[in-house]
């Protein structure tokens, strides 16, 4: 399988600075990785998952519009919860785990103790 090719702009664009992609939090580079090791895997196709990330953002800029109503304050735009969720969706739908084994493995890692890297 070929490397998928990450978008440079609009939505579907990760976050870069100085042209690298910019992670806040390890859990986010981990599922950047799963994402691009499962498409090279052929176990998900990279135009599946953009369609579901562009779709897992669209839904929330409708939730969100640009202007809030006076005094709202707007939501935060997180990138990768986003990414995380596209991923999760393809993961159970396309069989590769159950939602339940997925809420349980992610409540797992969740307790682990903080500095805990693996």
């Amino acid at each position: 399988m070929s490397q998928p090719t990450l978008d440079t702009e609009g939505h579907a664009a990760p976050p870069r600075r100085n042209g690298e992609i910019v992670f806040e939090a390890p859990w986010q580079s981990r599922a950047f990785g799963l994402t691009m090791s499962l498409c090279e895997a052929g176990a998900i196709a990279w135009s599946d998952f953009r369609a579901r990330l562009i779709d897992e953002i669209g839904r929330f800029d409708a939730a969100n519009p640009v202007l809030p109503e006076a005094g709202a304050e707007p939501a935060p735009y997180a990138y990768w919860d986003h990414w995380l969720a596209a991923l999760e969706g393809l993961i159970t739908e396309r069989g590769l785990c159950s939602a339940e084994d997925l809420a349980g493995r992610v409540g797992a890692y969740a307790e682990r103790p903080h500095g805990h890297d693996h």
